[in-house]
């Protein structure tokens, strides 16, 4: 948990959660704040799986997953490839339209062209390219007069992707195997303003309508649309695949954004929530992504 990515502070209130979770299911935990010793904290407690409750760069894209296989040591959620492709947002809509699934116009940028002029005509957003929890996210709107100043923070090159209209759209997917449980259901994140990271995090920052209240066709298609994303990433454990929906256009109004290996298990997260909606509870959720845990992922 932890680590150093701008994403810190929500790891550690995901770990905060599956710790407590994990020790009333009857596991003995130690937690880790993932620094610099990182291997030789590893070494020395010589786990029996490794519980990845990390965020963002070096915890979600691939990095810790190969220390991790480096060491043998059994771990939770995806593996280096999965990680470090979903991680990647150009790369996975490459994948994304290889296997027919809806994405919109993007493109990668260097910084300063972005804030120097705008690449695309507005309405647009602007954010890093592998980052999560909506960190670094800049909204440029319709009839801006000019383009956005990005922060010192943002990396040289950013991704710069059409703005689409429309609610916002989750499904969490358990494994894709005959034996797990697949897909478990669609949330509608209802936001006064732009699902950023406090409309994520901070309490009252969202609203979630759980089973999503949208047409059975849009449903049905998040549904196998996000258990497609997971297979066709390689993902293992526990994913959640973002959409947008215009729904003035229907199912053609539907588009992919992302897929999150390691969604977030906050008080405030959506997976938690889809899981409980289903009948499993989060001690359950996180017993079952111990149980789930390997190496060779």
């Amino acid at each position: 948990m932890g680590g150093p990515s701008s994403e810190r502070e929500v790891s550690l209130s995901t770990g905060r959660g599956c710790v407590q979770a994990l020790r009333d299911e009857g596991y003995e935990v130690i937690e880790v704040d993932a620094g610099p010793d990182l291997p030789a904290r590893l070494t020395e407690i010589s786990p029996d799986v490794c519980f990845n409750a990390l965020h963002g760069r070096w915890g979600e894209d691939g990095c810790v997953q190969g220390l991790l296989e480096w060491l043998r040591i059994p771990y939770t959620h995806s593996g280096v490839l999965a990680s470090a492709l979903a991680m990647d947002k150009a790369r996975t809509k490459d994948v994304y339209r290889a296997h027919g699934l809806p994405v919109v116009e993007s493109r990668i940028a260097c910084k300063a062209e972005v804030m120097a002029r705008h690449v695309m005509a507005p309405p647009y957003v602007v954010k890093p390219n592998n980052e999560g929890s909506s960190v670094g996210v800049y909204l440029v709107p319709e009839g801006a007069n000019g383009p956005p100043q990005l922060a010192d923070t943002m990396p040289e090159h950013v991704m710069v992707e059409a703005f689409v209209r429309g609610r916002e759209l989750t499904c969490s997917v358990m494994g894709d195997g005959p034996k797990d449980k697949g897909a478990l259901t669609v949330t509608d994140i209802l936001t006064d303003g732009w699902y950023d990271y406090n409309a994520k995090y901070v309490e009252g920052g969202s609203r979630h309508v759980v089973p999503a209240d949208i047409p059975r066709e849009i449903f049905d298609a998040c549904m196998k649309m996000s258990t497609t994303a997971h297979r066709v990433l390689g993902c293992r454990g526990v994913s959640r695949t973002d959409f947008r929906w215009d729904d003035s256009r229907g199912l053609d109004g539907l588009i992919l954004l992302e897929t999150n290996t390691q969604p977030g298990m906050t008080p405030t997260s959506l997976t938690p929530e889809q899981a409980a909606s289903c009948g499993i509870s989060f001690g359950a959720l996180c017993r079952w992504l111990v149980e789930d845990a390997s190496c060779d992922r």
